[in-house]
């Protein structure tokens, strides 16, 4: 329980420490919303270049039946087809997901992604290749689709 304020004094001391504290808050509440919206200029990411990130997600079921596309098989398709495309590098990672097939069926899958990054001045000459990849894929491995993620980034090396 508080301590019972009797004197008229003690009654606007208090008052006085409550409205200096309340007069604080939103100073310091804009102090750090400034803070947090500081311009990206001010962060090291900013010292980087202008790039596409694509990321592309391959499933590995067979909607049709047969077998899932395998690990070996995967990693023959990044060399034969990816890796000349994009020879300066990117990256394969094991993933899982889930789509709705065009019967209607949830399919979970093992399904790998694959990330590119580019200076955005090369977004044109690289559409092609990367439709090429997405095309090439549905049709050795009979699949429905393969995912297409584009997104501009600061990216430094």
């Amino acid at each position: 329980m508080p301590p019972k304020i009797t004197s008229r004094s003690g009654l606007a001391a208090v008052a006085l420490t409550a409205a200096l504290l309340g007069a604080g808050a939103p100073a310091a509440y804009a102090a750090r919303d400034a803070r947090e919206a500081a311009p990206a200029a001010a962060s090291p990411i900013a010292e980087g270049r202008s790039y596409i990130e694509t990321t592309l997600l391959f499933g590995t079921i067979r909607p049709n039946g047969g077998p899932p596309v395998t690990k070996k098989e995967f990693r023959a398709f990044v060399d034969e087809f990816i890796t000349p495309r994009f020879p300066d590098g990117l990256t394969v990672e094991d993933a899982y997901g889930q789509y709705r097939d065009a019967h209607g069926t949830i399919e979970r899958e093992r399904s790998y992604r694959v990330t590119l990054l580019y200076p955005t001045s090369q977004s044109r000459p690289n559409d092609p290749k990367i439709e090429k990849i997405r095309a090439e894929y549905l049709k050795r491995f009979d699949q429905e689709s393969v995912a297409r993620i584009d997104d501009r980034k600061r990216v430094d090396f």
